[in-house]
C-alpha cells in the first residue's frame, strides 16, 4: 500500500491510509502523469479533478511486403501484429469528505511529477476557506471560478458525454432509478440547484444561460430549522430522521379540514393543507422524525412548485435538480419528484443526475482547460476506474450508507474522434440501442450476470495466451479477473450503478477492465490465423457463388453471411466447438444453421426487393474477423457492387473479442482486391469505402458513431443499412427504427436467449424492414 505524506507529513498520510480500504494510489490513479488540476470544495465534500496522460498497450496490424512471393502457397499470416505503447488522455474525478483534505493534498504533493500548470482552478464555498492550505501543500496558485458557471459547464459536459446520465426517481419501483436516453440536443433546459438556498437557471446554449429565479428557502433552511427542531446538527442524520417520520402527525391535511377530499377543487384528502398545522392546536410533543419529515415536505413542495412555474413560464420540459440537498438522497428525490408531478399535473419530470456531485469540479476543470478545447472531443466513462452510482436506500442510516472510506471515483477517457448520431435514425430522441433492460428484467439480469461470471475463466486463459512472451501476463490476468468479478458483484447488488444495465454494458465493462491491465486485444492472434485461413478460401467461395443462378445465389449469399456470423468467440456455445474441433469451418457452420422458415424470416420480402432497382448506397456494420468478414460479408458486398450499389463498410475503431477492426479490414480488403477484380475496381473508384465506427464494443450504439462516418452516409445518400451479428442486431438495435431500408441478421448462439425468443440454439434472425411512407 502506498504511503501518503512521506515528506514531513506522515501523520496525515497515515490517517489517509488507515481511513480507507483502497490503497491511495488506486484512488489518485496515474497521478505521476497529472497535467492540470481543479477543485470544488463544498460544505462537507471535496471534489478533485485532474487530467492525466495514460500510457497503454495497443495491438497494431501491418501488412507484410509480399512482393514476388506466393503467400497463399507459403501459408504465411496475412499481416504482422505488433504491440505498441500509445498515449491517451483521461479525466479523473475524486469525491471525498473535507476531513480528508489535508491528507489527500499531502499524497498528491508527494506524487506530482509531470504537472504542466502552476494554477489550480477552484470553485465552491470552501475554495476560499482552504485556499492557503492548497497553495501551501501543492505550490499551485488558486484561481477561483464562478460557482454557477462551473455547474452549468459540468452539467453540459455529462449530458453530452454520458448516455445514461439523467434519471427519474420512482419510489416503489425496483430498482428505484429509471434512466433516460440522452436527447441529442441537450438545450434548452432548467437547472434547479438546491444548496443553502435555491437558484433556478435557464440554460440555452453551451455558453448562454441566465438566472431566472430562486428562493432563500432551500437546503440551508431545512438544515437550520431541522437543527432547531430536533437538536440534530448533521444533515445526513436529519434526512435519516425524516425517512422514518410520519408527516401527517404534524401537518394538517385536507381531510383534517374538510373531513375528506375537497370534491369541488378535486383535492385528495391526503394532501397537505397546512405544514406544521397540527402543532398550533395539539397539546402534545411531536417526535423528531415526524417534525423532520414535515419540514422536508414543506421545503420540497415549495421548491417543486417554484421549479414548475419557471418551467411553464419558459416552456421547458427538462428540469434537472442538483445541489447538496439532493446528493443522491432518495428521501429528497422522492419528495421533489412528487411535488413536480403534482404541480405540473405530470407534464414536467423531475430529472436527477448520476454525477451531480461532480458538476462543479468538471466545470472548473473545463474553465482551466479552455485553451485545449476539451469540448471538441467526445469522452466516454471508463467503467474500470469509476465507482458508479451506489444504493441510497432510505432504510440505511448515514453510517451504513457511507462508502468504504467515503471515496467516490469517476474516470472519463478521451475518444480519438467526435461521436454523433447516425443521420438515418428515424427519431434520434427516442432511439434506445439496447433490446433488453436488465435493470428491469430480474430473470434476465440473473442469467447474464451468471453467464459472464462463468465465462471469466475462459477470458483469463485467452488473455494470458495472447501474450506468451510476457513474464507478468498471468499476474495481470488475475488482477483483471478480480476487478471484473468485483464489478459483477456490485452490479448484482446495484444493477443501476452505471446507468441502465444491459448485455452491452457488461461486455463494455469487461473490455475496459482488460484494457486496464494491458490486454488490448486478447484475440489478435486468433483473428490473424482465421483471416489467413479465410483468405485462402475466398476465391473458391466466389467461384461457387458465381456458378449459381441469380435466385439461388441470393439465398447462398445470405446463408454465407449467417454461417460466417457463427464464428463468434464471444459465444460460449461457439468457442467450445472452435476449441474442441480445429477443423470446424464454413461448410460445417452452414449445416448448423436453422432450416427455413427461420425464427424471424423476411427473406422472401428481401428477395422481392432485389428484383427492383439497386440501392444507391449500402452501409454495412460488420461483426467478426475471419470467415465472417471474408467469406460472409465480402461476397455479399461484391454482389451489391455488381448491382451498382455503392458500399460503406463500417468496422470497429478498436478491438473487442474477435470482432474485425478497421485497420484489419483495410488489410483484408487489400488482399481480396488482389484476388478479385470487382472489389479491386470498387476500391480504386471509391465505390467501396472502408470506415471506422468510432466504437470498441461488440455491440452498436447508433447515437455514438464516428463523425466522419455520419458525414459519409449523408454525402453518399445511404438508403440501406445492414447490421449483422448478435451483439449489433439482437442485443442492440433489434427495435431500432431507421429512415431507410434495413437488414438485421444474426445467428442466435446462446441457448437461453434463443429459447426466450421462441427458438433454439443457432436459430436465425433475418429481419428486413422498410420504413412507413
Amino acid at each position: 500500500m502506498a504511503e501518503c505524506g512521506a515528506s514531513g507529513s506522515g501523520s496525515s498520510g497515515d490517517s489517509l491510509d488507515k481511513s480507507i480500504t483502497l490503497p491511495p494510489d488506486e484512488i489518485f490513479r496515474n497521478l505521476e502523469n497529472a497535467k492540470r488540476f481543479a477543485i470544488d470544495i463544498g460544505g462537507s465534500l471535496t471534489k478533485l479533478a485532474y487530467y492525466s496522460t495514460v500510457q497503454h498497450k495497443v495491438a497494431k496490424v501491418r501488412s507484410f511486403d509480399h512482393s514476388g512471393k506466393d503467400t497463399e502457397r507459403d501459408h504465411e499470416p496475412p499481416y504482422e501484429i505488433s504491440v505498441q505503447e500509445e498515449i491517451t488522455a483521461r479525466l479523473h474525478f475524486i469525491k471525498f469528505e473535507n476531513t480528508y483534505i489535508e491528507a489527500c493534498l499531502d499524497f498528491i504533493k508527494d506524487h506530482l511529477v509531470n504537472t504542466e500548470t502552476k494554477v489550480i482552478q477552484a470553485t465552491g464555498g470552501g475554495a476560499y476557506k482552504f485556499k492557503d492550505l492548497i497553495e501551501e501543500k501543492l505550490r499551485l496558485k488558486v484561481d477561483k471560478e464562478d460557482v454557477m458557471t462551473c455547474l452549468i459547464k459540468g452539467c453540459n459536459f455529462v449530458l453530452k458525454n454520458i448516455p445514461h446520465e439523467a434519471f427519474v426517481y420512482q419510489k416503489d419501483a425496483d430498482p428505484e432509478f429509471r434512466f433516460q436516453t440522452n436527447h441529442p440536443h441537450i438545450f434548452p433546459y432548467l437547472l434547479v440547484n438546491i444548496g443553502s438556498g435555491v437558484s433556478i437557471v435557464k440554460v440555452e446554449t453551451e455558453d448562454r444561460f441566465e438566472w431566472v429565479g430562486g428562493s432563500s428557502i432551500g437546503g440551508g433552511t431545512f438544515w437550520g430549522l431541522g437543527a432547531l427542531l430536533t437538536k440534530t446538527k448533521k444533515f445526513d442524520e436529519l434526512l435519516h430522521l425524516a425517512s422514518r417520520g410520519q408527516h401527517s402527525n404534524v401537518d394538517m391535511l385536507v381531510r383534517d379540514v374538510y373531513g375528506g377530499a375537497h370534491q369541488t377543487l378535486g383535492l385528495s384528502g391526503n394532501l397537505i393543507a397546512s405544514s406544521f398545522g397540527k402543532s398550533a392546536t395539539a397539546d402534545q410533543e411531536f417526535s423528531k422524525e415526524d417534525m423532520a419529515k414535515s419540514l422536508l415536505h414543506m421545503i420540497s413542495n415549495d421548491i417543486g412548485q417554484l421549479a414548475c412555474l419557471h418551467a411553464r413560464l419558459h416552456s421547458l420540459d427538462r428540469v434537472y435538480f442538483g445541489g447538496f440537498f439532493i446528493r443522491g438522497h432518495p428521501v429528497t428525490m422522492r419528495t421533489i419528484t412528487y411535488s413536480i408531478n403534482f404541480f405540473s399535473k405530470g407534464e414536467v419530470q423531475a430529472l436527477f443526475l448520476r454525477h451531480e456531485g461532480y458538476l462543479g469540479a468538471i466545470g472548473a476543470f473545463l474553465k482551466g482547460a479552455e485553451q485545449d478545447n476539451p469540448n471538441q472531443y467526445s469522452w466516454g466513462e471508463n467503467y474500470a476506474g469509476s465507482s458508479g452510482l451506489m444504493s441510497t436506500s432510505p432504510e440505511l442510516g448515514p453510517a451504513q450508507r457511507a462508502r468504504s472510506g467515503t471515496f467516490d471515483l469517476l474516470e472519463m477517457d478521451r475518444l480519438e474522434r467526435p461521436l454523433v448520431n447516425l443521420p438515418l435514425l428515424l427519431d434520434p430522441p427516442s432511439y434506445v440501442p439496447d433490446t433488453v433492460d436488465l435493470t428491469d428484467d430480474a430473470l434476465a439480469r440473473k442469467y447474464w450476470l451468471t453467464c459472464f461470471e462463468e465465462a471469466l475463466d475462459g477470458v483469463v486463459k485467452r488473455a494470458v495466451a495472447s501474450q506468451p512472451d510476457s513474464v507478468d501476463a498471468a499476474e495481470r490476468a488475475e488482477k483483471f479477473r478480480q476487478k471484473y468479478w468485483n464489478k459483477l458483484q456490485t452490479l448484482r447488488q446495484q444493477p443501476f450503478a452505471y446507468g441502465t444495465l444491459t448485455v452491452r454494458s457488461l461486455l463494455d465493462t469487461r473490455e475496459h477492465c482488460l484494457n486496464e491491465f494491458n490486454f488490448p486485444d486478447p484475440y489478435s492472434k486468433v483473428k490473424q490465423r482465421e483471416n489467413g485461413v479465410a483468405l485462402r478460401c475466398f476465391p473458391g467461395v466466389v467461384r461457387s457463388l458465381d456458378a449459381l443462378g441469380w435466385e439461388e445465389r441470393q439465398l447462398a449469399l445470405v446463408k454465407g453471411l449467417l454461417a460466417g456470423n457463427v464464428f463468434d468467440w464471444g459465444a460460449k456455445a461457439v468457442s467450445d466447438v472452435l476449441e474442441s474441433d480445429p477443423h470446424f469451418g464454413f461448410e460445417e457452420a452452414k449445416r448448423k444453421l436453422q432450416e427455413r422458415p427461420w425464427l424471424v424470416d423476411s427473406y422472401s420480402k428481401w428477395l422481392q426487393r432485389l428484383k427492383g432497382p439497386p440501392h444507391k448506397c449500402a452501409l454495412i456494420f460488420a461483426d467478426n474477423s475471419g470467415i465472417d468478414i471474408i467469406l460472409g460479408v465480402f461476397p455479399f458486398v461484391r454482389e451489391l457492387l455488381l448491382r451498382g450499389t455503392e458500399v460503406i463498410l463500417a468496422c470497429n475503431s478498436g478491438p473487442a473479442l474477435n470482432d474485425v477492426t478497421h485497420s484489419e479490414s483495410l488489410i483484408v480488403a487489400e488482399r481480396i482486391a488482389g484476388m478479385d477484380t470487382v472489389v479491386h475496381s470498387a476500391l480504386q473508384e471509391e465505390r467501396l469505402l472502408l470506415v471506422q465506427t468510432g466504437s470498441s464494443s461488440p455491440c452498436l450504439d447508433l447515437s455514438r458513431l464516428d463523425k466522419g462516418l455520419a458525414a459519409l452516409v449523408r454525402e453518399r445518400g445511404a438508403d440501406l443499412v445492414v447490421i449483422e451479428g448478435m451483439g449489433r442486431a439482437v442485443h442492440t438495435n433489434y427495435h431500432a427504427a431507421l429512415r431507410c431500408e434495413s437488414l438485421k441478421l444474426a445467428v442466435v448462439k446462446n441457448a437461453w436467449l434463443a429459447e426466450r425468443l421462441g427458438g433454439r440454439l443457432f436459430s436465425v434472425i433475418f429481419k428486413y424492414e422498410v420504413p412507413a411512407e
